[in-house]
């Protein structure tokens, strides 16, 4: 990530509705963000399990400030027709934004954890350092979310059901799937105060990306 701020969303989509909200997502709704001021790409990711359709949204801001400004609000109170559609069946959503306090590594792992925490570390940075020391991880990221600038009340928000939010993310990025299950053993070891707080450590495989440099054609 080249900004210093994030949004991270969750959210389950019911079987019948997967193919619609699919093409949803890659042909209209990232474009749609990444061409927003302030937004610089957006990864999105689904998790590694057949009973349910589980997604991850991983969008990287220039800066947190983003989250509440005049471009992005104008968006939210503005969603378009298929938004409207897409937007209420949208379950076990989450989504949170803010400021990311520590990096490791380099590159993107094809594989990841995004553990939502409700106890951010108290070393960020050398907590990634340890991280993304582990074999096969690729990268780690730790953001502080800022309720403040997620919780203003849009259009969209009042479109979702039962919105949940989270003090921080843990991304852990790596090369495989057994090389996340080291990293998440190394991070209980040296941070079971976070990781007792922590969402379920599910497995996350990349399924699309898009950077506002190729979007933005205008």
């Amino acid at each position: 990530m080249r900004g210093t701020g994030f949004l991270a969303i969750w959210s389950d989509v019911e079987a019948h509705d997967l193919t619609d909200y699919r093409h949803w997502l890659t042909r209209e709704h990232t474009t749609e963000r990444v061409t927003t001021k302030g937004f610089l790409a957006s990864r999105v990711f689904r998790a590694a399990r057949d009973d349910i359709n589980r997604f991850f949204i991983l969008y990287e801001l220039g800066t947190p400030e983003v989250l509440d400004g005049e471009a992005y609000l104008a968006r939210l109170n503005a969603p378009t027709p298929w938004s409207r559609r897409i937007m209420p069946k949208l379950g076990n959503f989450m989504r949170g934004g803010g400021v990311m306090i520590a990096r490791g590594g380099q590159g993107e792992g094809a594989s990841i954890m995004a553990l939502r925490i409700e106890t951010l570390p108290k070393d960020p940075q050398g907590l990634a350092q340890a991280l993304v020391a582990c074999d096969g991880v690729a990268a780690v990221q730790i953001g502080a979310t800022e309720e403040a600038r997620t919780s203003v009340r849009t259009t969209e928000k009042g479109m979702r059901k039962n919105e949940g939010f989270f003090a921080g993310l843990l991304l852990i990025e790596a090369l495989d799937v057994a090389s996340l299950q080291g990293a998440l053993r190394k991070a209980a070891e040296i941070a079971p105060d976070v990781m007792a707080g922590a969402s379920e450590p599910e497995v996350y495989q990349s399924m699309f990306a898009l950077e506002a440099r190729i979007a933005d054609f205008g």
